[in-house]
Parts: structure tokens; C-alpha cells; sequence
């Protein structure tokens, strides 16, 4: 019995996703279609599955590198199943851990930057005195995970070396 395949636009209606997206994710290799004579692209049934597993895989902030990682520890590229999704949603916690407590720390020192009025870590005499976050390297330093407390004090142990 020949398996039953669905069209890149019943793929497309079915999950929601754009038909340029499910191409695109043909090209990245996360998905995979068989031609017809004609050239037309035919998609098993699963392809549901994995496009449903990708679009969740995005939305909790994982990129199409992660994902497409997650999707080749499946054997014979085989269609995730729930075990499949527990398993890989435990490995992706410490990685969706570090991303909220990033956010958690950019939320609460935008406010010191914009807060004193200046506008301007260059210019900042609170923060940045004499630009000495530069010192740190290129980039929004205190964005990145610097302290201005860290900043400032490898600028005065600066001062006291000869």
C-alpha cells in the first residue's frame, strides 16, 4: 500500500505555516518532501508533526541551528514523539534558563542607563566615568553582563598600578 503524502499546500493549510516557510524549512533540512513527475512537492503525513514540533521549538526561543541539532538525535529522522519532546525540552531548560536570566538582568539595569538622564554611557559620570567600560571591550557592555560596579572597580585598580 503507498503511503499517504499531502501537498506543500495542505502542509501549509493544515499547520498554519506559510508555504514559503515550509520550503524554507525544506532547505534548512528539517523537513524533507519526495517530487512528483511533475515536480511538485509531496509531504507524508508526518510532516504535520515536525512542523508542529519546529514552530513550538520556536516559540520558547530556539533558534533553527537547536532545532534542526534536537531533530537529528532522532533516529532515521523519524517524526518526535512525546518521550521525544520531554527529552529534549529537559536538555533545552538550562539553555532557556540562561536566556530569562539574561533578560531578567537587562530588564533591570536598562532603567540605570536611561534612569540618571545623561542618555549616554560615553558621556555617564555615574556609570561610566571617562568611558572606562570601553576598557571591558566593544559593545552595550552592561547589556552584555557587566556591572558598572565591575567596570568601575577594574578602572580604579587601573589607577593604583604603576
Amino acid at each position: 500500500m503507498k503511503e499517504a503524502v499531502i501537498s506543500i499546500g495542505e502542509l501549509a493549510k493544515r499547520s498554519g505555516v506559510a508555504a514559503s516557510a515550509i520550503r524554507f524549512y525544506e532547505e534548512e533540512g528539517l523537513i524533507s518532501s519526495t517530487r512528483t513527475d511533475g515536480g511538485q512537492r509531496q509531504y507524508r503525513r508526518d510532516a504535520l508533526r515536525r512542523v508542529g514540533f519546529i514552530r513550538a521549538a520556536q516559540a520558547v526561543g530556539l533558534n533553527l541551528a537547536e532545532i534542526r541539532s534536537a531533530l537529528e538525535t532522532l533516529p532515521g529522522q523519524r517524526t518526535p514523539t512525546k518521550q521525544d519532546w520531554q527529552r529534549l525540552s529537559r536538555a533545552w531548560q538550562p539553555l532557556l534558563q540562561e536566556r530569562i536570566d539574561g533578560l531578567i538582568a537587562l530588564r533591570d539595569q536598562l532603567a540605570s542607563c536611561v534612569g540618571c538622564g545623561c542618555l549616554s554611557l560615553k558621556s555617564c559620570s555615574l556609570y561610566n566615568p571617562g568611558d572606562v567600560a570601553r576598557r571591558r571591550g566593544s559593545g552595550a557592555r552592561y547589556l552584555l553582563g557587566d556591572t558598572s560596579r565591575a567596570v568601575l572597580a577594574d578602572a580604579n585598580r587601573d589607577q593604583q598600578e604603576p
